[in-house]
């Protein structure tokens, strides 16, 4: 199992970026994007459950970030628009089995390798 992360990089303020996560080996039930910057804890930034029904966000980015998943490729994305200086983080994927909603990062079982988000004033 495998999860490969894409699509960072350099941005100005209220740009925009849209991640990818290509899993390979199996298909999850949930997929989570995380988010850390230096100095801080892993954060939760958004999730997609099941078919791609259910879509949760942390407050700091609702409004600005989507999640998609396209089942047929096995890919999760992360739209990120009117991108700001504090959204500046490695940006992680993840799976898990379960349907239940957590930000929890110990909940899921499967991480990508990170992509650097840096978002410029």
């Amino acid at each position: 199992v495998q999860l490969q992360a894409s699509g960072g990089g350099l941005v100005q303020a209220g740009g925009s970026l849209r991640l990818s996560c290509a899993a390979s080996g199996r298909t999850f039930s949930s997929y989570g994007w995380f988010r850390q910057s230096p100095g801080k804890e892993r954060e939760f930034v958004a999730d997609i459950r099941s078919s791609g029904d259910s879509t949760s966000y942390a407050d700091s980015v609702k409004g600005r970030f989507t999640i998609s998943r396209d089942n047929g490729k096995n890919t999760v994305y992360l739209q990120m628009n009117s991108l700001k200086p504090e959204d500046t983080a490695v940006y992680y994927c993840a799976a898990r089995g379960k349907v239940l909603f957590t930000t929890t990062p110990s909940a899921y079982d499967y991480w990508g390798q990170g992509t650097q988000v840096t978002v410029s004033s």
